[in-house]
């Protein structure tokens, strides 16, 4: 999740006032000043993940023409931006608008390349027609490619799948642990399908293809490729989706962020040396991540 300081970036670069993401968000204006102001210190969860969604930020597409950000249509831009009502001139000021935000932040947007030229409009049809050995993520119409992960992320992703094993089996709990490639359809619907790092399904789910709906917990562990999506886009999908608790490992700085959704909380932050306790296990069942570090250390022992 963005920090405050990060928030007023974007806030400032999106040219948004307070009033335009209190319309957006639903977010009370009062509230939102009292964050971008500093005067709330610990926002609610909610009310970042309901902010971070407005400031969003999707570049003008070249193969589609104009992208609204945050779903902004031609007359709400119109309303916030108190402009006459004139078609023509609303979409000229709109498409200028847009291309300044791509010559600023198009590295933070969809592929503009002509690698997938339809973003935003991508389906499962096109997902299930890529090539087998094209890995990638649909989210919201948009397709994002998957690199193969580095050595770390896969000894992470290995000790946490034997911790999580653990964990089921000596507490007796019916749930199933799968690690990547798995594909979840998020939302039910076509137009996302994603691959968590891990997921922890404690419901029966019969279908042989894919996972359908939300997991009960998530992890996703960072690589510079995947932090903005994971951080951002990920947290927020997995929260209206009802994922009930996702993880964020950053395996360099040895940190592990916790977001309980079921808590209603702000997240919380671990570290390589503690035990974490699994939420979703009403406190039955912890990752000792002190094991993990070890274990870490030992594989890398091999390559001194």
């Amino acid at each position: 999740m963005l920090t405050i300081e990060e928030l007023k970036k974007r806030k400032k670069l999106l040219e948004y006032t307070n009033a335009d993401i209190s319309q957006k968000s639903g977010v009370p204006l009062g509230t939102v000043q009292k964050i971008f102001s500093g005067a709330t210190a610990n926002p609610r969860v909610e009310t970042l993940a309901a902010i971070e969604k407005v400031l969003e930020v999707v570049p003008y597409n070249l193969n589609i023409g104009p992208v609204p950000v945050v779903s902004e249509t031609m007359a709400e831009y119109a309303a916030v931006n108190s402009i006459a009502d004139d078609e023509d001139r609303i979409e000229e000021i709109s498409e200028r608008r847009y291309k300044r935000y791509l010559e600023k932040i198009g590295k933070y947007g969809a592929d503009i390349s002509g690698k997938w030229p339809r973003q935003g409009q991508y389906t499962l049809k096109d997902y299930y027609d890529l090539p087998d050995d094209v890995r990638v993520e649909l989210i919201n119409g948009v397709i994002y490619d998957m690199t193969a992960p580095a050595k770390i992320h896969q000894r992470v992703l290995a000790s946490l799948h034997l911790e999580f094993e653990r964990c089921a089996e000596e507490q007796d709990h019916a749930c199933e642990v799968m690690f990547a490639p798995v594909d979840v359809r998020l939302d039910r619907d076509n137009r996302t399908m994603v691959q968590p790092d891990l997921l922890v399904m404690c419901r029966r789910d019969d279908n042989p293809k894919r996972i359908e709906g939300a997991p009960d917990l998530v992890v996703e562990i960072l690589s510079p490729s995947t932090r903005r999506k994971d951080c951002i886009l990920k947290l927020n999908k997995y929260s209206e989706a009802g994922v009930r608790e996702y993880w964020v490992i950053e395996p360099i700085k040895e940190t592990v962020t916790v977001y309980y959704f079921e808590a209603d909380e702000l997240q919380t932050q671990y570290t390589f040396e503690d035990s974490v306790p699994i939420g979703i296990s009403g406190g039955e069942c912890s990752i000792n991540f002190q094991r993990i570090r070890e274990r870490l250390e030992r594989l890398s022992a091999f390559e001194d």
